[in-house]
């Protein structure tokens, strides 16, 4: 399952579990909005790929168990800003293929 992890890698700015700003790569590298679209350019700086809206672990137990209270969100931050510079150059080949074609 998705770790849900608590904070956007490059500005490290907070997106709790409910977050609709979160988004994630498919290896779950997470960034907010704001940096993918503006920093990052819808490329992943870890593995090259795109990113979606992070979906949102329900905070009930609706059914089985499944759940934030019995499996909750990360706590541990990975925050590794991005140099834009260097991202920049390896973004520059790949950034115009869209991400499922990468």
């Amino acid at each position: 399952m998705l770790e849900l992890r608590p904070t956007c890698e490059n500005c490290n700015k907070a997106l709790p579990a409910d977050s609709q700003e979160a988004r994630i790569c498919s290896y779950e590298c997470t960034f907010c909005a704001t940096c993918v679209d503006t920093v990052l350019g819808n490329v992943c700086p870890n593995c090259g790929g795109g990113f979606v809206a992070r979906p949102v672990r329900p905070s009930k137990n609706w059914k089985g168990d499944n759940f934030l209270g019995k499996d909750p969100a990360s706590t541990k931050v990975k925050h590794r800003p991005v140099d834009p510079v260097a991202h920049a150059r390896f973004a520059a080949a790949i950034k115009s293929i869209p991400p499922r074609a990468r």
